[in-house]
């Protein structure tokens, strides 16, 4: 039989030490001297949780500030566009929903990337010759947010660095962070109506780069590429090798006087993970149902994006089934007349917007051709009060009562966003509130020098 032998030495001030033997067929082993340990509880947050940054709600919840309480609070800020009721979803969404839970055939799990059916109702949705979709290039995800997630889990490793428009949405930095993703940030060109600066962005590429991602239409911007553009771009992608990471949840929002072009469908050999989703086209934000269609004509991708893509997937089981069981009466069935005058309501808005906001001294709107948002640029020389974006804006809710995000949110300071899905009667007199609180703060040239000498 083997013994053991535990002896606990210690003296004085010293803790016990236990000293541990083993006997094993008369050899002897020792397992060294191990400190006795009173259990503590020590229990602490991850390091992925620890990196975790939502730039938006870091800004937001420091801005401390009050409304004023005689004016009524005009909210400009969140891109939900159910909030004020003025924009519902068609009748025929909602009843391809009450029609799949009535039935009771879609109240279990489901595979991880959606139901074969309901992955085939999207790729004959969005499939075309020239970016041939099947039922396998789709991946079904709890909203776009996650189909930007897993596309990014699956693309990049921790060390490697990624591709992200500034300005841009702060969803791509959160996510990149938390993964310990770099973030490279190439610009906008607000003067080209929101064009990317391609020098600017080839420089940033080097053998750590990931993926490039592509906004299109734009959060924050509202603005929407010409094919000759999304084909520089392209070009640049195709030269350094670097697949395409396409948010084109805003797809045909865009203005009658605009097109809008797929990326994939100009691509010849540059892989591309599209991501997208019901909520905005549909405006059924909270139903959290999303999509990634993959895009690989060259075969770059291979079976290894695919499976990493399904391994990813497996984390949770999928979106919501009773959305995704009305997905082919959504997609197929929702009459043409309802996306059109939802874009004909927000093309009023941002000309409203974008008018009354031109005519206000120290203000430089740019005209947004899709989406549901406008920048603005804050000509900072002629608010010599105001230090930054954030405190204009946070001056205006104090004011007026009213609520624009500021862009730093956005990684592109002395500019704020306006959301266009709210009421007309509520764009106007936002606007009217902002040119008052302009007009008592704007400072003409000398005016600003006048001041700059008295601090």
């Amino acid at each position: 039989m083997d013994s053991y032998l535990i002896q606990v030495n210690g003296h004085g001030d010293h803790p016990p030490i236990l000293d541990v033997h083993l006997k094993t067929n008369g050899n002897n082993i020792s397992l060294g001297k191990v400190k006795g340990r009173k259990p503590r509880w020590a229990v602490r947050a991850s390091e992925m949780s620890k990196k975790t940054f939502n730039p938006v709600r870091a800004i937001v919840d420091s801005m401390k500030v009050e409304p004023n309480p005689k004016k009524a609070m005009i909210s400009l800020s969140l891109g939900d566009p159910t909030v004020f009721g003025n924009l519902p979803t068609n009748d025929e969404v909602t009843l391809a929903v009450k029609e799949v839970l009535d039935s009771g055939r879609y109240n279990g799990y489901a595979p991880s990337v959606g139901y074969q059916s309901c992955r085939e109702a999207v790729a004959t949705y969005y499939s075309c010759p020239e970016a041939p979709l099947e039922a396998q290039d789709v991946i079904l995800t709890s909203g776009c947010s996650q189909a930007i997630e897993l596309a990014l889990a699956v693309l990049a490793n921790p060390g490697q660095n990624i591709l992200v428009p500034r300005p841009g949405f702060s969803l791509y930095k959160t996510l990149a962070l938390s993964m310990g993703i770099e973030v490279k940030l190439y610009n906008l060109l607000p003067e080209k109506a929101w064009e990317i600066d391609l020098k600017h962005l080839e420089s940033l590429v080097d053998e750590k780069t990931a993926c490039l991602i592509v906004n299109n239409p734009s959060n924050p911007c509202g603005s929407v590429f010409s094919k000759s553009h999304l084909q520089k771009i392209l070009a640049v992608a195709s030269r350094q090798c670097v697949p395409i990471l396409a948010d084109e949840i805003y797809g045909d929002m865009v203005f009658a006087d605009c097109k809008y072009e797929p990326i994939a469908t100009l691509s010849k050999n540059v892989p591309i993970l599209s991501c997208g989703g019901l909520a905005k086209r549909w405006l059924v934000p909270g139903w959290r149902m999303g999509w990634i269609l993959i895009h690989d004509r060259r075969d770059i991708f291979g079976n290894e994006i695919r499976d990493g893509l399904l391994r990813l997937s497996q984390r949770i089981l999928g979106p919501c089934t009773i959305v995704q069981g009305a997905l082919e009466r959504i997609l197929h069935r929702t009459p043409p007349e309802f996306y059109h005058n939802t874009l004909s309501i927000l093309k009023s808005n941002a000309d409203l917007c974008y008018a009354a906001l031109s005519a206000i001294p120290g203000l430089q709107p740019v005209q947004p051709a899709g989406a549901m948002y406008l920048m603005v640029e804050i000509e900072m020389e002629h608010f010599p009060e105001f230090e930054n974006d954030v405190e204009f804006t946070e001056r205006l809710i104090s004011e007026q009562s009213v609520f624009c995000l500021p862009a730093t949110c956005f990684e592109y300071p002395n500019f704020f966003r306006v959301v266009i899905t709210v009421p007309e009667e509520m764009i106007l007199e936002a606007c009217s509130r902002i040119q008052e609180f302009c007009e008592m703060h704007y400072q003409g040239a000398e005016g600003a020098q006048d001041l700059e000498c008295d601090k």
